[in-house]
């Protein structure tokens, strides 16, 4: 096991920085290609366009992945509904629509 796992780490560690740099390769072509004509901005170097993927890797979460679980969110979600009561449904209901702009929040709509 041990050896096996000699030869899977360097394996690993290379195709990471193989992934990396061709990461880094699409987004400096598709720049340089796209941006400058349409836009008139400069050309950008390897490195910067390494620079946008780690931005765009932070504001936007995983490469490739699914960002936050949707699917344990929406379980969640669904299993807090099940324990609800209809007037408690009815009252969550009536606060998103007042949060969301679908209508007036409780404390505007009950005024004299």
């Amino acid at each position: 096991m041990r050896r096996k796992m000699f030869f899977i780490a360097p394996l690993a560690i290379l195709a990471m920085l193989l992934f990396i740099v061709a990461g880094g390769e699409v987004v400096l072509h598709l720049w340089n290609w796209l941006l400058p004509p349409l836009f008139g901005w400069h050309q950008i170097t390897f490195w910067q366009a390494l620079g946008i993927l780690v931005l765009c890797r932070i504001l936007f979460g995983r490469i490739g992945g699914r960002g936050f679980h949707r699917s344990n969110f929406r379980r969640r979600m669904s299993e807090r509904w099940e324990h609800m009561t209809p007037e408690e449904r009815e009252r969550f209901r009536q606060g998103m629509r007042g949060r969301c702009g679908f209508g007036t929040p409780e404390s505007e709509s009950k005024q004299p």
